[in-house]
């Protein structure tokens, strides 16, 4: 214990004590602060502020994201870890076109700790077992990516995630599904629609909308990510859905890939491999399965009778 005054000439000792200039004030009161003296320096126009209820930041400027990291930590209690967007966002993805909205912590049931501010709480029975980065303990990264995803009610974002998480986060499909199994079945329902399309063999967002535009049209379900190779065992293609029955081809190339030189002499050839083999090959943009998703269908079911009826064209409606 510090006497009362003595904490006012050992400002370096004071920071010292906290993670990065945030602290609690119960921790400020044992080095000798007064409480009074705490809240009081955080009013306007004071050299501290107030994060979150309990938690101080000795400065006045604008806290950085670690330190509204350090302060949900601390008012969340020492069980508590960082789930979510930003837990995901340590550990390696990007989540691209996803907007922050505050930080997510887990904490056990038994706690008496609430939403507040820039901190949304969720108490769980299930507490993982903590992965800590860079100082930070946060949940790991098949139950952070699902955390977030169950925030979501729009389908988009929650594609978006989760493919991220399996191209980039090396999560097994599988094991999201049970992860979603064992936790509780709010917010599930999205998650699970895309899971399905990602075990169906999906490696983008794009082909995740494909297999969307596809359940339109009544057609058997090709074979996605299918490699073809001829009779001589040649390289062919892996087109993104395959109807082996009518030998039918559907690509979906984005514009830029189609069009960069190199990238279009390529799909000229692959295309010309197609032909040979007598498959019909229908490519479609990747902005069309979201803008004109009934046209994209009509067009699909439109080359699969093609196909079936012998009539071999390559197709390129986009």
């Amino acid at each position: 214990m510090v006497r009362t005054g003595e904490w006012r000439d050992d400002r370096e000792a004071l920071w010292e004590l906290s993670r990065g200039g945030v602290i609690t004030v119960a921790r400020l009161v044992e080095f000798g602060v007064p409480r009074k003296t705490c809240y009081r320096r955080c009013r306007p126009g004071q050299p501290w502020q107030r994060l979150l209820p309990g938690v101080v930041l000795l400065g006045s400027g604008k806290p950085t994201q670690r330190q509204l990291v350090d302060g949900a930590l601390l008012y969340g209690g020492a069980q508590a870890l960082v789930t979510g967007l930003e837990a995901c966002r340590r550990q390696g993805l990007r989540g691209a076109g996803i907007a922050a909205n505050g930080i997510q912590l887990l904490i056990p049931a038994s706690c008496k700790v609430s939403s507040v501010g820039f901190v949304t709480v969720e108490r769980t029975t299930r507490m993982p077992r903590p992965v800590v980065v860079d100082g930070v303990a946060m949940a790991p990264l098949l139950r952070a990516v699902l955390d977030e995803c169950r925030r979501f009610s729009a389908r988009d974002p929650v594609r978006a995630l989760l493919t991220e998480a399996v191209q980039r986060g090396r999560l097994n499909p599988e094991g999201l599904i049970r992860e979603l199994e064992a936790g509780s079945d709010r917010g599930s329902a999205l998650p699970r629609e895309v899971l399905r399309d990602v075990l169906r063999g999906a490696r983008s967002v794009a082909e995740v909308d494909a297999m969307a535009v596809w359940r339109r049209t009544g057609l058997p379900e090709p074979l996605w990510n299918h490699e073809l190779r001829d009779a001589s065992g040649r390289y062919i293609g892996t087109p993104d859905g395959y109807f082996k029955k009518v030998r039918l081809a559907w690509e979906v190339d984005s514009y830029d890939f189609h069009f960069a030189r190199e990238q279009y002499a390529g799909t000229l050839e692959r295309n010309s491999r197609y032909a040979a083999e007598g498959i019909l090959v229908l490519q479609t943009l990747p902005s069309r399965l979201r803008s004109e998703p009934g046209k994209v269908a009509a067009e699909l079911v439109a080359a699969y009778n093609a196909a079936n009826s012998g009539n071999v064209l390559e197709l390129n409606p986009g």
